[in-house]
């Protein structure tokens, strides 16, 4: 444990939620990994011990902790082996409930915050599109006013959540002629007449489900938009630093994990009379993967303790997202081969790790969308500031 950034409350409170996940995760993931989903009673349980609510004040239900606490939540859910597990619980809790609490009025967050603090409602983010990818300003789902409400028309894909979840923070163009000025935030109802679902098959995340939703002439009420129109581009960009910073913080944790698991393997595997960690070629490559896992780490740790104070950190979180994925997937790749053939049985655990794990320079912003972020900042000098509240 780091005492720089983690104090006794903190290692407690990961002991703590180390014995809920094996007692109350693990006996399940087998199950879930297999039917591709995650029961209902889970949710309540995790909102009744409080870890939907770290980030939430207490007005509404919850802790109001630091940050720090968030990142011993991402940690150990990487550490039980389960990539789409842990999706359904981070994109739950910090990306639909991350405009709740940021953006949403009182009456909202009595209606959804609550719940979903509560673990009663599940919540999805619904910003990327089938023909948009990354191009958030390219969106083509609409929402026209009509009265007290908006009628929506458009699709979203590769939703966390949007199978099984019960509301959804969708982005739509309230103005269609305004470029990136004229998108909004709405709270849809996934159950809301006009609302269909597609699940998708995926490569790895087999627990979670992730959806293709379609929206045809739904209504919803106008109380359901966060905040005034056209400033849904400006809460999502702010929102994406949190979220590459999260998928950062869960690639270090589970390249830790691989680190972790497999020094256990080479230290009881034996070729030709002597342990395979004795061996130079594996022992030295070994080193190398974990200076490179405990670089990202540092760096992320530094990262969170600069958003904890408020610091507007896009450059920062996006480096997180770019270098930690890459050093996962890369870390976890070496460590499947240092296992062998039994890396490629699914009964060891680096099997699904190297499937779930390749999402990680993908989702969120893709490893080459980063780099041209980053090329802006520090190339063409462009400033990310935060939005004027």
């Amino acid at each position: 444990m780091q005492s720089m950034y983690f104090t006794e409350e903190h290692r407690l409170f990961r002991e703590s939620l180390k014995d809920f996940l094996q007692k109350e995760v693990v006996p399940h993931i087998e199950k879930w990994e297999a039917v591709g989903t995650i029961e209902k009673f889970i949710w309540k349980k995790f909102g009744e011990m409080g870890y939907f609510g770290l980030a939430t004040s207490e007005a509404y239900h919850g802790l109001g902790l630091d940050l720090f606490y968030t990142v011993i939540l991402l940690e150990e859910l990487q550490k039980i082996n389960s990539g789409g597990f842990a999706a359904a619980i981070w994109a739950h809790a910090y990306l639909a409930m991350t405009h709740l609490n940021k953006n949403a009025n009182d009456s909202q967050k009595k209606k959804y915050l609550i719940p979903s603090v509560n673990g009663d409602k599940v919540g999805c983010l619904g910003v990327t599109e089938p023909f948009g990818g990354s191009d958030v300003a390219g969106m083509r789902t609409t929402a026209t006013k009509n009265g007290d409400v908006y009628i929506v028309n458009g699709s979203k894909t590769f939703i966390t959540n949007g199978v099984y979840g019960d509301y959804c923070i969708l982005a739509a163009k309230t103005d269609p002629s305004a470029g990136n000025k004229g998108i909004s935030l709405f709270i849809v109802d996934l159950d809301s007449a006009g609302v269909s679902s597609n699940k998708l098959n995926k490569l790895g995340w087999r627990a979670s489900d992730t959806a293709e939703l379609a929206f045809d002439n739904v209504e919803v009420p106008v109380e359901n938009r966060i905040g005034v129109e056209g400033k849904g581009f400006t809460f999502i960009m702010e929102a994406f630093a949190l979220e590459r910073l999260i998928m950062g913080v869960n690639a270090h944790a589970r390249a830790e994990f691989a680190i972790d698991y497999t020094l256990q393997y080479m230290s009881e595997r034996e070729t030709f009379g002597k342990q395979i960690d004795q061996y130079q070629a594996l022992r030295h490559r070994m080193v190398d993967m974990h200076a490179d896992m405990e670089m990202c780490k540092q760096y992320n740790y530094a990262v969170i303790a600069k958003m904890d104070k408020g610091e507007y950190v896009v450059r920062e979180a996006t480096i997180s997202k770019l270098k930690s994925t890459k050093m996962a997937d890369e870390v976890i790749y070496n460590c499947l081969q240092f296992l062998g053939g039994y890396g490629y049985i699914e009964d060891y655990p680096l099997a699904r790790m190297l499937r779930d794990s390749r999402l990680g320079p993908i989702g969120g912003g893709t490893s080459e969308i980063l780099r041209e972020i980053i090329a802006k900042i520090i190339i063409d000098k462009k400033e990310y500031r935060a939005p004027k509240s």
